[in-house]
């Protein structure tokens, strides 16, 4: 049932990793890259929107600069992908162009999508590129981000990209077949279907050994953690396979396929959520977190027992019970100062249409 449900998707994201599109010499792997091409081009010519976030900018620059692993210094990697994304997107342009399909170019940062008016500019501007039939083709701005204001890895700014338009589908394709139970033995197997996310599902995720990668299937469970609460669902599958999409699309056991929430949340609420670094933390007491999760009140400051960090009145702040587990995220009306000073006024310290249970 959940498979097929994923036939009538119309707008889809995917998301191409480095190890995908770039060969054993860490530069763009050209019969790789006319494969997937050619998947999304049909999609295209099926009625499918679609978006693509692609890695590689990074890895394409390595070879071509000489690197033979990933640099560790900022300006290295930075001088890397300023060099590799004009090749990514020379390669895509040409590509994309024997189908007769317009590509654009997005790089977005973390601050590009937290700031409220400029996340609503970025979706108009993909949205308007999809409602004109272009394949917009998205990385995180490399070249002049810096820690404060990365997203971090292509997987969760695909995560964000999907909770932004929002997409009625994430792929993530990579050099695995999806999320593998026993991993390296000989009774190995990929696991279709996942309904919840919990300890059990990531313990199987580990990093990467990659030179080219980032983060491994650590990251993409991440990612599927923001999808499937924004109602989104996720596929995690090879991007070695040359009828991926198709088969996705056609509600065939292809990859693993992460299940979304039934609610769909809104678009305020997504922004709250997941577009943030919080600035601070509340830890409240047991009555406040069941009078939050299961009663949908706001927060008062009576049920604050304590906060760190340093926050203005606006900012987004994670909210924890007394064990230091997150379980919502919200808007502070009043500063961190305020708040350990003890004398608020008897109002909401995060009022319920401020604030999202995760």
């Amino acid at each position: 049932m959940h498979r097929d449900s994923l036939k009538s998707v119309s707008r889809i994201v995917v998301k191409l990793g480095t190890g995908v599109l770039t060969d054993s010499r860490k530069l763009i792997d050209p019969a790789q890259l006319k494969q997937i091409v050619e998947q999304v081009a049909a999609l295209r010519r099926a009625g499918k929107e679609v978006v693509l976030v692609t890695s590689g900018a990074v890895g394409a620059g390595m070879g071509a600069l000489g690197y033979e692993s990933r640099p560790t210094d900022l300006a290295e990697k930075q001088a890397c992908a300023a060099v590799g994304q004009p090749l990514l997107m020379a390669a895509y342009k040409e590509l994309f162009g024997v189908h007769g399909i317009v590509v654009a170019q997005v790089l977005l940062t973390h601050d590009d999508l937290e700031h409220h008016e400029r996340h609503l500019n970025a979706r108009n501007t993909l949205v308007t590129l999809l409602g004109r039939g272009v394949v917009p083709i998205i990385n995180e701005n490399d070249a002049v981000s810096f820690t404060e204001i990365k997203v971090g890895d292509n997987d969760k700014l695909s995560a964000l990209v999907a909770s932004l338009l929002p997409a009625d589908l994430l792929v993530i394709l990579t050099t695995v077949d999806g999320v593998i139970q026993n991993f390296g033995e000989a009774n190995a197997k990929t696991i279709s279907i996942i309904e919840k996310i919990d300890s059990t599902i990531q313990d199987l995720a580990g990093g990467t050994t990659s030179e080219t990668a980032v983060g491994g299937m650590k990251t993409k469970i991440e990612a599927a953690k923001i999808v499937v609460r924004s109602g989104i669902p996720l596929v995690i599958a090879s991007g070695r396979n040359t009828k991926v999409l198709g088969q996705i699309l056609n509600g065939e056991d292809e990859g693993t396929l992460f299940v979304a929430k039934a609610n769909r949340m809104q678009g305020r609420k997504r922004w709250i959520a997941f577009f943030h670094h919080p600035k601070g933390t509340l830890f409240v007491d047991n009555g406040a977190k069941l009078a939050l999760r299961e009663k949908g009140k706001s927060l008062l400051p009576p049920g604050v027992a304590r906060c760190e960090g340093e926050f203005a009145a606006g900012d987004v702040v994670r909210i924890c019970d007394l064990d230091g587990t997150e379980f919502a995220r919200g808007i502070a009306r009043f500063s961190s100062a305020a708040v350990r000073e003890g004398k608020l006024p008897k109002e909401e310290l995060v009022h319920r249409d401020d604030l999202v249970i995760l």
